[in-house]
């Protein structure tokens, strides 16, 4: 129905009356399409306003994160990067044996993009870069709630300004390379390989991670975090105090 009616988000629909109509159905099944509709952010339904189309990148994710999720708040920024770690790595596994000729491709291209970002010293380029790499691997997956989940969790990571770049440098150069591996895995049609390149990459800039424990957050506030959370260091202490940031991307 939004397809056919060419409506784009933000768009009212039809009321639920009209739609009941159009459909050819009763108002009790309308009614509780819309419920479907609406838990999983197609459309959203405003009380006295009427049914309007939801932004379609919000399926699932940032509208009903967002409104609890607080992006100085560390404890939610663990938690974040946590559940990131788990989507990409399954995300890169399945890409690793669902991608198509033309996604790998695509894959290719970003990496590339990446690099070139880095070697000139272009900052917007390589943000594009990145982000297109991963929401490409996630694509690769063929599991819609996987790249749903993925482009959420970066659109509050960034919200949170933890993998924003503030300087291109040996850190972006590192995660050219990891790029670079995570590609050659899901090329090779090497699952576990494309996982644990993924885990690799993702655990430097995880504040929780084995590997960079600690150091984006560290960073951002000026605090030495151990490779383990530990209890000298509140979970809950604010990223507004800060006035530095991480170099690299993830």
């Amino acid at each position: 129905m939004i397809g056919d009616l060419a409506l784009r988000p933000g768009d009212r629909m039809p009321t639920e009356k009209d739609l009941a109509s159009r459909l050819r159905t009763s108002r009790t099944v309308v009614r509780e399409a819309i419920k479907i509709l609406s838990a999983t952010g197609r459309v959203s339904a405003q009380k006295g306003r009427g049914l309007y189309v939801a932004d379609s990148e919000s399926m699932l994710g940032a509208r009903q994160w967002g409104g609890f999720f607080v992006p100085t708040n560390l404890d939610h920024i663990f938690m974040l990067f946590e559940f990131r770690r788990l989507q990409e790595m399954q995300a890169s596994r399945l890409a690793a044996t669902r991608a198509s000729p033309s996604e790998l491709r695509e894959i290719q291209t970003v990496v590339q993009t990446c690099r070139n970002g880095y070697t000139s010293g272009n900052n917007a380029q390589f943000d594009q870069g990145d982000n297109a790499f991963h929401l490409g691997v996630a694509t690769a997956s063929h599991n819609f709630f996987l790249l749903s989940a993925i482009r959420e969790a970066r659109m509050l990571q960034r919200q949170a300004s933890v993998i924003g770049l503030r300087g291109l440098g040996g850190h972006a150069s590192a995660a050219v390379g990891e790029h670079e591996a995570i590609y050659r895995a899901i090329r090779d049609g090497d699952p576990e390989a494309a996982a644990q390149a993924t885990s690799v990459h993702l655990d430097k800039w995880n504040p929780a991670g084995s590997s960079g424990s600690g150091y984006a957050i560290g960073h951002l506030t000026r605090v030495e975090f151990p490779r383990s959370r530990s209890t000298e260091v509140s979970p809950k202490r604010s990223l507004s105090q800060s006035d530095d940031a991480p170099e690299g991307h993830a």
